[in-house]
């Protein structure tokens, strides 16, 4: 089998990577999944090497033979935690030092997301997840971004974030500190405590079980706020008001806030689509931001990181088209056999 061009997709978040091998006409040849992709614990060449198996297993999927030198033109890498040039620039070298493509391009991982969720590189996208960020993007290729690393940067929000502030909240409800809420006796009850005092010395002696178990906490507030709690209502309003906030600076800053234009909203948190969020959002796009078009994607990530090297390619439309289709098929799909000439 001969050694396709195209591109070799690759989208690696904190939890999960999916990397996926396309021939220049926009079919998909092989793909493969592994693990979570965190070069902030590890550095760059360990995260890295971790991404090399999983090309080779996309390559055997598509049929190449084992040990194939470049496995297509461009390595198309949309990369948790390249956050800022230089971390761009080692996992790029990084993944140049493994020769899986003649060229390489990384890109953070949230502009997989936006392209994903629109017809062409333009728009806006905001992931509220583990965390939150923001990215904008013009077929010109001016970009907008955060460095979004937590409070440091100035961030507010995404599960994390809300389970601190569950917990923070059920405290104070609970000692008299802060108003009386809901969230005391459901944190408590969710840790399978009496009280929230209880929980609070059990995490303190076992903080692995926070880390473990804290990723309930965001949905719990929700729950609570949808039962009319003020204080999980304030919480989630304050997270409504960030991510609107974001979105309306990133389409400032390309000149979209005047103009139509797509904004692109991801992430654990909002792909739960919980009501009362999606409300503040909508509501707070359409007072700031009417003329944008809020866009919920469901397509995979990864198949942006596919469209962000097919266009780096210059691809056809009818390319772009086709890759879109196959990750968007319907689970069990059979994969669409190969091009001409790539056996």
């Amino acid at each position: 089998m001969a050694v396709p061009g195209g591109v070799l997709a690759i989208d690696a978040g904190n939890s999960k990577t999916d990397v996926a091998l396309l021939a220049p006409d926009g079919t998909v040849l092989g793909r493969a999944r592994g693990g979570g992709f965190q070069p902030h614990l590890t550095g760059a060449e360990a995260a890295v090497a971790t991404l090399v198996p999983l090309a080779r297993e996309a390559a055997e999927d598509a049929g190449l033979p084992p040990g194939q030198g470049p496995l297509a033109s461009l390595v198309s890498a949309a990369l948790a935690n390249a956050d800022f040039p230089a971390e761009e620039r080692a996992l790029a070298s990084a993944l140049r030092a493994r020769r899986l493509a003649a060229d390489v391009r990384v890109v953070n991982d949230t502009f997989a997301v936006l392209r994903a969720g629109v017809g062409e590189p333009r728009g806006v996208a905001v992931v509220c997840g583990a965390g939150t960020n923001c990215v904008g993007m013009l077929p010109d290729g001016r970009t907008a971004r955060f460095p979004a690393v937590g409070r440091l940067s100035g961030d507010w929000g995404g599960g994390g974030h809300l389970a601190e502030e569950a917990l923070w909240w059920a405290a104070r409800a609970e000692d008299g500190r802060g108003e009386p809420s809901a969230l005391a006796a459901e944190v408590a009850g969710y840790f399978g405590l009496p009280t929230v005092r209880d929980t609070i010395e059990a995490l303190h002696f076992a903080p692995a079980r926070w880390t473990a178990e804290r990723h309930g906490l965001s949905p719990l507030l929700f729950r609570v706020a949808a039962a009319g709690d003020p204080v999980a209502g304030r919480l989630v309003e304050r997270q409504a008001q960030e991510i609107v906030a974001m979105a309306c600076v990133a389409l400032a800053r390309l000149g979209l806030l005047s103009v139509p234009a797509p904004v692109v909203l991801g992430g654990s948190v909002l792909a739960a689509r919980h009501p009362q969020l999606e409300a503040a959002v909508l509501s707070g796009l359409a007072a700031r931001a009417p003329l944008a078009r809020p866009v919920h994607v469901a397509a995979p990530p990864v198949l942006g990181a596919a469209l962000l090297g097919l266009d780096a390619l210059a691809a056809a439309p009818a390319a772009l088209a086709r890759a879109a289709a196959q990750f968007t098929a319907p689970a069990g799909a059979p994969k669409p056999p190969a091009p001409a000439g790539a056996a």
